[in-house]
């Protein structure tokens, strides 16, 4: 198996890449595109980004807010067309909380485009469970318990739960299908000492990878480091144990377990990644990016309640560079050393480029 999590994968796309600045005419449709198709979800977790109120993540988010069925209908036809290579369902709300989730696969299914999706596993049953497994590219099911008392705990949701998710996963894997389920294990300091026998028991389930991560508790990146640092060690001896005892060509451990603040500084004054990766809301705005969305006066790219997707897309190009990353993105961003690995390459001196 190739590396899944690399930085690199946009290099792939040179085309695109060189189409990027501003003063490039010509404007090229993304690679990747996120859909928040529902701010709806059944759990309620005390770090979720998009409910907390101290984090800029989700400010503005209508919780009652969904894509109507024909307009996700149309996306769809859209992203078709411009010859968007992948698609991503996540939150705002859970994805298999969408009511219209089933009736976006099949269609995605019956075309080139690979698709995806986050959710906390609640719902992964039935037929929109089989389309995944035989259909989907990827699930990546969050969690931070680790047994139905802990998972309570955590989420708001009645005892029980943890065990029907992990059931669900479980049963996920039996359907068959090469669709690639990974675990996003959210570290804070009450499940930090469970990070090694966890893994071990996603791995007994069927799991294909488990990636390590830090929960965000703060805008800035200083105040992270500060919360995690009690308990940060503890987390890395045990992700590298976890590694060296189970990890193999069908078990894969991704140990995204890091210093926080090296995704908050921002020196850069425009973002490559908002024309290859963006985000259309539930709320049918568009924004640059998951950590960005929901932030209508720092975040707005433009809308398209009354327009397609692709009328959006091809026109104006200078929409792409509203957002000022170094004034504005001073925290959490997913992107950030993407963007600047993109930035360097784009701004290599032309009359030196030989001398490799």
């Amino acid at each position: 198996m190739g590396l899944l999590y690399t930085k690199l994968k946009i290099f792939h796309y040179k085309e695109k890449i060189d189409s990027l600045p501003l003063q490039k005419e010509q404007i090229l449709a993304p690679i990747h595109i996120r859909i928040k198709p529902t701010n709806a979800c059944g759990h309620n977790c005390w770090y979720c980004a998009y409910k907390v109120d101290n984090l800029q993540l989700g400010k503005d988010m209508n919780k009652r807010d969904f894509i109507p069925k024909e307009k996700m209908s149309e996306i769809i036809d859209d992203l078709v067309e411009m010859g968007v290579k992948a698609v991503t369902f996540s939150g705002g709300g859970d994805p298999f909380y969408y009511p219209y989730l089933l009736d976006a696969v099949k269609k995605l299914a019956q075309t080139p485009i690979k698709f995806a999706s986050l959710t906390n596993g609640a719902r992964l049953q039935g037929e929109v469970a089989e389309i995944f497994a035989h259909r989907g590219t990827w699930l990546r099911i969050s969690i931070d318990g680790w047994d139905d008392e802990s998972y309570s705990f955590y989420r708001g949701v009645s005892k029980g739960e943890f065990t029907k998710v992990m059931k669900n996963m479980e049963n996920f894997k039996r359907l068959g299908g090469s669709c690639y389920l990974g675990v996003s294990f959210i570290i804070d300091k009450h499940n930090a000492e469970h990070v090694y026998a966890f893994i071990k028991k996603l791995r007994d389930i069927g799991v294909n990878s488990v990636k390590v991560s830090p929960c965000v508790v703060s805008n800035d990146g200083a105040e992270n480091n500060s919360y995690h640092k009690p308990f940060f060690d503890l987390v890395k001896e045990q992700a590298r144990k976890a590694k060296e005892d189970f990890a193999d060509n069908t078990f894969e451990i991704f140990d995204a377990y890091h210093e926080l603040d090296v995704k908050f500084k921002k020196d850069y004054t425009w973002c490559p990644f908002l024309q290859i990766l963006p985000v259309i809301g539930a709320d049918l705005n568009i924004y640059p990016c998951q950590d960005k969305a929901y932030n209508l006066d720092e975040g707005l790219i433009g809308s398209i309640k009354d327009r397609r997707f692709k009328d959006f897309w091809f026109t104006d190009k200078s929409k792409f560079f509203k957002v000022n990353p170094a004034k504005v993105c001073n925290h959490h961003c997913v992107a950030n050393e993407k963007n600047k690995i993109i930035a360097e390459y784009l701004n290599a001196d032309s009359e030196h480029l030989g001398f490799v």
